[in-house]
């Protein structure tokens, strides 16, 4: 196993061709890249992240990697409404190492829920503990059980949970 393996992990939203899909906070783009190449040319990725220089090194990569399917969105995924997609508009969403660093899952699962089209797929990958100087302050991580009670209070179905890497869970969710 690895610390996280984006291009597996993504195995779990079962990607098509074509498909949308938003990558949210968005990092340096370790899934975005690998969403775009597992959707193809004609399929579309929206990264959305709150640090604009985050949001260049993503494009910079984007264009070294001739991935032209990946559009960059500064945006905040803590407020509703704050990604700037439409409502109903995307297949799936990945949102990693995320959970740890926001004030309100809730309203992050509620915007999920906003922009994502019935029946679609959610990857959240977190951390699974605190490992000494690696990863999230003990008292910030999020056990995947507050995880799952959260999406459900906003109105996911729980699908399957896995091993995401070394010190990572994974969880899928459907939109009801």
């Amino acid at each position: 196993m690895a610390f996280a393996e984006p291009a597996k992990n993504i195995e779990y939203l079962k990607l098509a061709p074509k498909m949308t899909v938003a990558d949210l906070g968005a990092g340096t783009g370790a899934y975005t890249l690998e969403l775009a190449k597992k959707v193809g040319p004609d399929g579309k990725v929206y990264a959305i992240e709150i640090q604009k220089e985050l949001l260049e090194v993503i494009k910079k990569d984007a264009q070294g990697q001739a991935l032209a399917n990946i559009s960059v969105v500064w945006g905040d995924i803590e407020k509703v409404n704050g990604t700037g997609l439409r409502n109903d508009f995307v297949d799936a969403v990945v949102i990693s190492n995320v959970l740890f660093q926001i004030s309100s899952i809730y309203i992050l699962a509620q915007e999920i829920k906003r922009i994502l089209k019935i029946g679609g797929k959610v990857l959240v990958v977190e951390w699974s503990d605190s490992f000494g100087g690696m990863g999230p302050e003990p008292e910030a991580v999020i056990q995947s059980e507050k995880a799952k009670e959260v999406f459900a209070s906003a109105g996911f179905d729980f699908n399957e949970e896995f091993v995401a890497g070394d010190n990572h869970y994974g969880l899928i969710f459907t939109k009801k």
